[in-house]
């Protein structure tokens, strides 16, 4: 590879047409303005068309041509009747019309339809201006390949001649679309072509490659520069500089630099901040110090630039007593910091826990009216100044984004709110989260910052405790509608609902935890149910019990009782007796008082089957309810057929019963005229327990004989007698399934 040269070349500068777009890298010879950080640009997201200098603005209250042409082609489809249109109000088409038509296009798309049209039609030729116009406006909006095609065959056809600067442009546009082999390509065509290849192309062509890290391209084309005589400028230099330190290329910018000021080239402010920043990257801020001690000996004045380079080159390296010295500096020289001094400012202060000058920083920030080029840095300072406890403080924080037309997000809201909550402070809070809810910031999209848990937990919390769970809802939803799914934040407002006496609104938030599979915990079950208990909603409070019982919640013993009590209350036997059946099920073993009322209540209802499927229940389960009780209270209540089926099920489950118990049952049969039934039940007690004395068996022998049924009162008079233990089971069987 060759080696850098250092020869001797004369020095000249071509100026650029005044239509021309000057490359935009960060350096220039008059009045720079580079960027504060020598990076790549980023190509932007909808780039506008270069102005021309040739002034477009009527001077009278007429309308010129060019403008009603412009906003014919921008609200019209381009169809032959538009072109019938244009030239009726344009009676010759001069290239200072065609040039301010391209330029006043609305589209890329317009212009060039115009521009083919025009030539095509026979209406105007097109000269260098208007053909490197419409380059220019095609490169700026990406349409390379239309730009291309102009260029390099449209214009060859005509055999009109194509200058450097119409390349320049081209090599331009191909770079800022990161096609740079394109670039590669387009800058080599010109020597092919023979188009002469100035310091103009090679500065365009060196910023190209550069920027995409290509410094050895660069090298070597810059030793073909030289072999071609052409000579480097400052621009020229200023552009490898800042390559080569992009690339980290230290030593290569350093012979830059040499044969830089070997030509006798002196180095300009540009050229300064370009080290400066260079050694900077480095971490060499005694070699950065030098050169801007340097620069201000040669009365080269720092610029902002200059100042921001070293602000940013000291919070690098931590030395943040020294970078607030050169801000101090640099508003006593009378240069006004920008948004890229306070973007730099105020995160590093933050960061060393400088909070107070940040504080003051911003506070000039807001004052000189100047938005930062990152917002984010509002969130640091506001995070810093809740850490070290001023609230109040990082409360201005906000206010100053509001004053500065910085777009508040929620995120910024919830630092506040989770520290004001953290404080006790929920006034402050409650009044953040009321800004918060009416401009619906929360559902601003593409936020940046979105409101953490660990703010709206609290808040929603609080004000579920405190009478405003409506309040707490409307918050919550518009977390929804962001995608927020948070169990805890359901779970209060499930609670807040049930303490205000709102258990629907609580039922509907617990039917949207459902539905998003939100787990739910037994205590916001628990208040749900106390809150339909308290307005007097039994079934709604069981129909919660059982979600309970199926979210695997095991309820207290106490909260069965209070729902079996209000149903049976309610006169909802039924359903009373499917919550015992639940809480027998689920191994609780207390309440038998109120237990025994329901069984009480469906034998007397006619529920017998039922209640007998309870008691088969609680006796498995080891509580045996009082048979003996339930039968007095069935026969006194001549509920005779119940007692008969419950003294049935328990001679079955040989369940021992008072013996007074069976002849009060035989009594209330034979009082009730069921002698068969009386028979039939006797029958079975004397199978399962033998003889009994019971005072009333001669009235059911005669009862039986009067009603014709002499075969059984035979039975029951020899098994009486003691001439047979029991009837056959069979027989029995049958009179007791015909008797009932």
């Amino acid at each position: 590879m060759p080696l850098l040269s250092n020869s001797k070349l004369l020095r000249w500068k071509p100026s650029l047409p005044p239509f021309i777009p000057k490359p935009s890298f960060p350096f220039s010879t008059s009045n720079a303005q580079p960027l504060s950080e020598p990076e790549p640009e980023p190509l932007p997201s909808q780039p506008q068309p270069p102005k021309s200098t040739i002034s477009t603005r009527p001077q009278n209250q007429q309308e010129k041509p060019e403008s009603i042409i412009c906003r014919m082609m921008a609200n019209r489809a381009w169809t032959t009747r538009l072109q019938n249109s244009i030239r009726s109000i344009v009676p010759r088409f001069d290239p200072s019309l065609v040039f301010n038509v391209l330029d006043g296009a609305k589209s890329p798309d317009h212009a060039l339809q115009f521009y083919r049209w025009v030539e095509r039609a026979g209406l105007f030729t097109h000269d260098r201006d208007t053909t490197l116009k419409m380059i220019q406006i095609l490169g700026s909006y990406s349409k390379l390949n239309h730009a291309r095609c102009i260029l390099l065959e449209d214009v060859p056809k005509k055999g009109a001649v194509v200058d450097e600067d119409m390349f320049v442009v081209l090599i331009d546009s191909y770079g800022r679309a990161g096609i740079v082999q394109e670039s590669v390509k387009i800058f080599q065509k010109m020597k092919e072509l023979g188009i002469e290849r100035t310091v103009k192309s090679y500065d365009v062509f060196f910023k190209v490659i550069l920027r995409r890290g290509r410094y050895m391209m660069a090298k070597r084309y810059y030793n073909l520069m030289l072999r071609e005589g052409v000579e480097p400028t400052r621009d020229t230099y200023n552009i490898l500089l800042w390559g080569m330190f992009l690339s980290m290329k230290l030593d290569t910018a350093f012979r830059l630099y040499g044969d830089m000021k070997n030509r006798g080239i002196e180095p300009d402010v540009v050229t300064y901040n370009t080290l400066i920043n260079g050694y900077h990257r480095f971490k060499k801020v005694e070699e950065a110090e030098k050169l801007f001690v340097e620069m201000k000996g040669k009365d080269i004045a720092p610029d902002v630039i200059s100042y921001n380079t070293m602000l940013k080159g000291y919070f690098a390296v931590g030395q943040v007593d020294d970078a607030l010295k050169i801000y101090e500096e640099m508003k006593g020289v009378g240069i006004n910091p920008n948004a890229i001094t306070f973007t730099m400012l105020l995160p590093g202060l933050c960061d060393v826990g400088k909070i107070a000058e940040a504080q003051n920083v911003l506070g000039e920030m807001v004052e000189k009216y100047v938005a930062p080029k990152d917002n984010s840095i509002f969130m640091k300072l506001m995070t810093c100044q809740c850490k070290a406890g001023d609230l109040d403080a990082a409360a201005g924080v906000l206010k100053a984004m509001i004053r500065l037309r910085i777009p508040t997000e929620a995120g910024h809201y919830g630092v506040l709110i989770e520290n004001f909550c953290k404080a006790n402070v929920y006034d402050k809070a409650v009044n953040l989260l009321d800004r918060l809810i009416e401009k619906d910031i929360i559902l601003r999209p593409k936020s940046t910052f979105e409101i953490e848990a660990s703010a709206y937990n609290p808040m929603i919390q609080y004000l579920c405790d405190n009478g405003q769970t409506v309040k707490a809802e409307t918050f919550f939803r518009q977390l929804l509608k962001k995608g927020v799914i948070d169990a805890v934040a359901f779970n209060n407002l499930i609670r807040g609902h049930s303490k205000e006496g709102n258990p629907d609104s609580a039922l509907e938030i617990l039917t949207i935890m459902g539905r998003r599979e939100v787990p739910r915990d037994a205590d916001s079950y628990k208040l749900l149910i106390e809150s339909y208990l308290r307005k007097g909603e039994p079934a709604d409070a069981k129909t919660a019990l059982d979600g309970m019982l199926e979210n695997g919640h095991i309820p207290e013993s106490s909260l069965y009782r209070a729902v079996m009590e209000s149903l049976f209350e309610d006169g909802r036997v039924q359903t009373a007796s499917r919550v015992m059946k639940s809480m027998v099920e689920k191994g609780v073993k207390e309440h038998m008082d109120l237990v025994s009322k329901i069984l009480e209540a469906l034998l007397i209802r006619g529920h017998v089957e039922e209640a007998i499927g309870r008691i088969d229940l609680l006796m498995h389960s080891g509580c045996e309810p009082d048979i003996d009780r339930l039968l007095s209270i069935l026969c006194e209540k001549k509920k005779t057929i119940a007692a008969l089926k419950l003294l049935d099920f328990v001679l079955e489950r040989d369940y021992v019963l008072d013996v007074s118990m069976y002849d009060k049952v035989l009594d209330a049969l034979i009082a009730a005229g069921k002698t068969l039934n009386a028979y039939s039940i006797l029958c079975k007690i004397v199978e399962k327990r033998g003889a009994t004395d019971w005072s009333s068996r001669d009235e059911l022998i005669k009862s039986l004989n009067l009603e014709g049924n002499t075969k059984q009162a035979d039975v029951l008079s020899r098994m009486m007698k003691g001439k047979t233990q029991s009837p056959a089971k069979r027989e029995g069987k049958k009179q007791a399934a015909a008797a009932i």
